[in-house]
């Protein structure tokens, strides 16, 4: 009896049909577990801190950011201060001078403030640099699996931060000590944004826009003038069409030589209205506007601070489900123990294609040990395959009887017959 091989859901394994009969030979899940030797552990190791850069490149641009902020905060104080005292005229007498002078006395002092508090905050964020440096300096052979599971952690809050679980996400760095090594309070400034716009209301992005308008601006971003268009219909909506007019003519008009066939779309909502039914101008009213105004901003977001559009867990699933898929795991007899058995994985495996297998391997589904010439499979009479190693011994403890350990059906030991693969 010959096996052709049909490639399953599992790394490294695959399930058997035999080519004369029609009685399917089900292997098992995975290969068994071989000890790492150092250089192995090493070669891990740098490979993954090549995935490292987000964890980087966050902080750093977080601190970018801050310092920026601090610096322009400066240069206006100092430039009100300074066209103060330029503005000052010479002829004033002693108590309107003294008074005017205690009032810039004064808003130094506050200059001052501000100064500090913001070094605080700076100084803060660059340790936060250094820690996460220190982080990555610190991972060897000696202690990865420690390393890699902070790593997890890492990976799960950031994950949460983007499904804005936000408090189970501070919970998990709190009690896993990692508050340093992700970014819940940069994720603090867009909660603030999307839950504006969850509410329906475009200030909190207009004033974030603002914020980061060169940045976006040499992006080319398009977040502000959909914000834009979206206070317009709003305005439309509410029947208030000479103040639309207006809003559409000090805010909208400046991006017409960009954007002048969309802005005609949305200018023609003054004459449909909301009720309209014409599915062009209808679908502007619609509610998941502001769905898609929240996605657009976490894009924005994720850029600007250089993040992956894609939560790091799911782009790790994903690397490892390319290595799983193959057609067998969407045959209704795809075996319950591969993840992509499960809807959700199936869902974030759609669009990765299914991994080359130029060999079969078969593992025994009670030892876990590969099936080969010196311990090769044996078929039950109800088609399940199990290596020689284990049914003797199983045989051996059961006076020759042998229980397929999946359906409970019991058999002789004589009655097995041995699988050849082709």
């Amino acid at each position: 009896m010959e096996i052709d091989p049909l490639p399953n859901g599992n790394t490294g394994t695959t399930s058997i049909i035999g080519s004369s009969t029609d009685t399917t030979l089900s292997s098992a899940v995975s290969t068994p577990a071989t000890s790492e030797t150092p250089a192995s552990k090493l070669s891990y190791l740098s490979d993954s801190l090549k995935l490292e850069h987000q964890f980087l490149r966050v902080p750093f641009e977080h601190y970018k950011k801050t310092i920026r902020a601090n610096h322009r905060a400066v240069e206006k104080e100092v430039s009100a201060v300074i066209s103060a005292v330029d503005s000052s005229s010479s002829d004033l007498s002693r108590d309107d001078a003294v008074s005017h002078l205690s009032s810039l006395v004064s808003r130094l002092q506050g200059l001052k403030r501000k100064l500090e508090e913001g070094s605080r905050v700076e100084n803060l964020q660059a340790q936060r640099c250094r820690a996460r440096l220190d982080h990555l300096e610190s991972a060897d052979a000696d202690n990865l699996n420690e390393w890699s599971n902070t790593r997890l952690k890492r990976i799960l809050v950031d994950y949460m931060l983007r499904m804005s679980y936000y408090e189970s996400a501070a919970k998990l760095a709190e009690t896993s000590n990692i508050q340093d090594l992700v970014d819940i309070d940069v994720f603090h400034e867009a909660r603030r944004v999307i839950e504006a716009l969850q509410n329906k209301e475009v200030s909190p992005a207009l004033a974030w826009c603002a914020d980061n308008k060169s940045r976006l601006k040499k992006s080319k971003s398009k977040f502000e003038f959909q914000l834009r268009l979206q206070e317009f219909i709003e305005l439309v909506r509410a029947d208030n069409n000479m103040r639309a007019i207006r809003y559409a003519q000090k805010y909208l008009a400046p991006w017409g030589a960009t954007h002048m066939k969309e802005l005609q779309r949305v200018l023609a909502t003054l004459a449909f209205k909301s009720s309209t039914e014409c599915a062009t101008y209808k679908v502007l009213f619609e509610p998941k506007q502001w769905d898609h105004l929240v996605d657009l901003f976490k894009q924005e977001f994720y850029r600007l601070y250089g993040m992956t559009l894609e939560p790091l867990l799911n782009i790790y699933l994903q690397a490892g489900l390319s290595a799983l898929k193959t057609p067998f795991c969407y045959e209704d007899d795809c075996p319950k123990d591969d993840p992509l058995s499960q809807e959700s994985f199936r869902k974030l495996a759609v669009s990765l294609p299914f991994s080359k297998q130029q060999h079969s391997k078969i593992v025994c589904y009670i030892t876990k040990e590969l099936m080969d010439t010196e311990n090769p499979p044996m078929v039950l009479p109800n088609g399940y395959v199990y290596s020689t190693k284990a049914l003797e011994d199983m045989a051996r403890r059961n006076n020759g009887k042998i229980t397929c350990p999946r359906t409970g059906v019991v058999c002789n030991y004589s009655d097995l017959a041995k699988a050849f693969i082709s």
